[in-house]
């Protein structure tokens, strides 16, 4: 049967910022999840794993392919979205460089893109262009894929393919290590994973 498996990768000393394309490793906590995670894969059947080519999800998917001794395919299409200027920053920073801003990107959100940052529209696209590739990919081989990624894209899927509302999808995906089974165009399932809790 052929199956997308989305993980969010594991946890960086950047957690609580806007990381968007930032490229950290993983910290300690995150290496641990790492054993957690695998340890819920090991009944899947994964055949093959793509992965965001940024270090936090490159550095979980090579995770999984070696555990499974499968190959791991990079995809920049799976990045996070970019945040622009505030890439890095928390909230509370936002709000304490550009308080009028931020207060209008909360009201706006999804429409108002961060300063110099990527369109959420232009996000979306890239996303749902990649999941298509993907599935077909599944489809052709009739296997089960790992995708490892990023939050947001995970939202997407969720939102997108399965209807989710943006606090539903959110709260499903702030775990990092959360997984998204997606079956078809239009099914897809979620299962978090709070490895390290």
């Amino acid at each position: 049967m052929s199956e997308l498996l989305f993980i969010r990768h594991a946890e960086t000393d950047m957690a609580g910022t806007f990381c968007g394309h930032s490229d950290p490793e993983l910290n300690t906590r995150g290496h641990a999840q790492l054993d957690e995670l695998i340890n819920r894969l090991r009944m899947e059947k994964i055949a093959v794993v793509y992965t965001s080519d940024l270090r936090r999800a490159h550095t979980t998917g090579m995770a999984i392919a070696e555990a499974f001794d499968v190959d791991c395919y990079v995809r920049s299409a799976l990045r996070e979205i970019h945040f622009g200027q505030w890439e890095g920053l928390t909230w509370k920073e936002i709000e304490r460089r550009d308080d009028a801003y931020s207060h209008r990107w909360l009201a706006e959100y999804p429409r108002l893109p961060a300063p110099d940052g990527e369109s959420f529209p232009d996000f979306e696209r890239r996303v749902l262009d990649e999941v298509t590739f993907l599935f077909l990919e599944a489809a052709a081989a009739d296997c089960r894929i790992a995708v490892v990624t990023h939050g947001g894209v995970l939202r997407t899927v969720l939102r997108a393919l399965h209807g989710c509302s943006e606090d539903n999808a959110w709260e499903q995906t702030k775990s990092y290590c959360s997984i998204v089974r997606h079956i078809s165009a239009a099914s897809c399932s979620v299962q978090t994973v709070e490895a390290g809790c």
